[in-house]
């Protein structure tokens, strides 16, 4: 057998043994009465610290677009009719307003891995939910103080509920292409 071929033939067992044991040990791994792995303590303290980690950058997206592409302009009077750069304002804010939604969800979502921030958080979930449709009323126009308080009050009661448990969240403005993605 040429040389190239021996080795090919080589490769090949060697990613098929490889294959079996990495699949042998995960159905060891999912061997229990419940069927999930448990947790060690150590586990458990990371667990913990990524949710605050993950919680403050979802939390900090959200703060920064709401800031950023909905606040800033609207008290700027870029939603007003007549103003320049008022469709691609709201159009801008729109998308914003979805994303602000879309990362105050995931920074619930990850709030639920720390106890004490998953207690801090979880009153807020209804100002969460009424955040939903005002991104399409931000970018049909028909937006008002009363929608620019209510983002801007649903990011400060998470900003201080953050504060409360040990994880504060700072401003980070998303970039353009975050906001489409």
């Amino acid at each position: 057998m040429p040389r190239s071929v021996s080795r090919g033939v080589v490769a090949l067992l060697l990613s098929c043994a490889l294959l079996l044991t990495t699949a042998a040990c995960n159905d060891d791994d999912n061997a229990g009465a419940s069927g999930a792995a448990t947790p060690t303590a150590s586990g458990s303290f990371e667990q913990q610290k990524l949710a605050k980690t993950r919680f403050v950058a979802n939390a900090g997206l959200a703060a920064g677009a709401t800031y950023q592409w909905i606040v800033k302009p609207y008290r700027e009077g870029k939603f007003k009719k007549g103003a320049d750069g008022r469709t691609f304002a709201l159009v801008k804010a729109g998308l914003a307003g979805a994303f602000t939604y879309n990362r105050l969800k995931a920074a619930v979502n990850n709030a639920k891995g720390d106890p004490l921030l998953s207690k801090a958080v979880a009153p807020l979930t209804a100002g969460i939910e009424s955040l939903k449709e005002l991104g399409t009323k931000l970018r049909k126009g028909e937006v008002g103080d009363a929608d620019v308080g209510a983002f801007e009050s649903v990011i400060n009661s998470v900003k201080e509920a953050g504060k409360s448990a040990g994880a504060e969240v700072v401003e980070k403005v998303p970039s353009t292409s975050q906001l489409g993605g």
